[in-house]
């Protein structure tokens, strides 16, 4: 199989965000109906928290389920092992927390892909897993 490039790989990464917009709108919205909408710092950090587990389930689900997410389909990228099988489920969990760890980092663990040998970003080294041109 073919490393991924990472022309293609970030801009699935763009219309990945363009996509989840209307998810995490929806998301907050029940949120936010549920709760009547009250303002307080408990139930602030736990709309962080219900936010960030919408996100998690949706990329751990996708990974494991075919190795997509919607725009990794439409860019014709796969997510696996270096084996080329599907990641578990504890890898995925890994490889979701890592990239949002990398986030917060200004994307730092993104752009370690132009230094990276195989070009491989930094939770996909650490995890162990590979993106794959599907092409």
């Amino acid at each position: 199989m073919r490393l991924a490039g990472l022309p293609h790989r970030f801009a699935s990464l763009g219309y990945e965000a363009i996509l989840l917009t209307p998810v995490l709108f929806i998301a907050a919205y029940l949120f936010l109906a549920l709760t009547q909408a009250v303002r307080t710092p408990v139930l602030h950090a736990m709309f962080q928290l219900w936010l960030l587990g919408v996100l998690a389930i949706y990329f751990v689900y996708c990974w494991r389920r075919g190795g997509q997410t919607l725009a990794m389909k439409t860019w014709r990228i796969r997510v696996a092992r270096k084996d080329g099988s599907t990641l578990s489920t504890r890898e995925a969990i890994a490889r979701f927390l890592l990239a949002l760890w990398s986030l917060a980092l200004f994307g730092a663990g993104f752009w370690w892909g132009f230094v990276d040998r195989e070009r491989q970003f930094l939770h996909d080294r650490l995890v162990g897993s590979r993106l794959y041109s599907t092409k």
